[in-house]
């Protein structure tokens, strides 16, 4: 089991899951729900819109969709017919939509009965250019949200991993991280953060192992149990997998 783990398992005190998100979206403080939903969307919007773009609706459609979808969890007892299974929350998320779409005339009409509540701002300005360029165009809607699910993870684990970092060291140690340095540019970057190849081998490691810890802290963040931890990072691996090779 990988360094750091054990600690995830021992404590079971993960930060904000997005389980207490959903449940914070419902708070009777204004403040307190629309933070919560506020940072929903910061995670999952754009999966949600390529699910719903890949459903057959178009750019207008999608955002709409997208907005009610998340103007709905403020709804007291939407989804309250979804049974919360215990587990993972990409699982629940991909159910919630998929039942929100199915309902969606009946779900717009009693948002407009109450007044409604638009979201926080999305990026849905350039939610379409973005979804135009997915390479993996011959996913299932449910394929591209895992895929899009697990790019839109990786890239918070890498922001966490950046924020530690002063200075350039990040940008020099990024590449021996993703796999893209060439052979033999280890002796370069060395010099560059003023190091010997051996300390740079040790940064290297240590690198690896903190985006480690960052991606299953972000993981343990949608499950229930820590032990869902390792098989849901090789599930999402596994989907990335999936979206690389149907692009091709």
């Amino acid at each position: 089991m990988p360094d750091g783990f054990e600690q995830f398992a021992e404590t079971r005190q993960f930060p904000t899951t997005s389980w207490t998100l959903i449940v914070n979206t419902r708070h009777p403080q204004g403040e307190v729900s629309r933070e919560a939903l506020g940072a929903l969307c910061t995670r999952y919007w754009y999966p949600i819109y390529a699910f719903i773009r890949r459903k057959g609706l178009d750019s207008e459609q999608a955002r709409d969709s997208t907005q009610d979808f998340f103007a709905a969890l403020l709804e007291k007892d939407y989804l309250a017919d979804i049974e919360r299974a215990r587990g993972k929350f990409r699982s629940f998320l991909l159910a919630s939509v998929s039942h929100f779409l199915s309902n969606q005339f009946d779900a717009r009409r009693a948002l407009k009965r109450g007044g409604g509540h638009r979201p926080l701002a999305l990026e849905l300005e350039t939610a379409e250019g973005v979804y135009r360029m997915e390479s993996a165009h011959s996913l299932t809607p449910d394929a591209l949200f895992e895929y899009r699910w697990a790019t839109s993870l990786l890239d918070r684990a890498l922001q966490r991993l950046r924020a530690s970092y002063a200075g350039d060291d990040f940008d020099v140690l990024k590449p021996f991280l993703l796999g893209e340095a060439a052979r033999g540019e280890s002796a370069g970057a060395a010099q560059r953060l003023g190091m010997s190849e051996g300390a740079f081998k040790v940064a290297v490691h240590r690198l690896r192992k903190r985006y480690r810890e960052i991606l299953q802290t972000e993981i343990a963040e949608t499950v229930d149990d820590p032990a869902e931890v390792e098989g849901e990072i090789r599930y999402l691996l596994a989907a990335l997998v999936r979206g690389t090779e149907r692009s091709l």
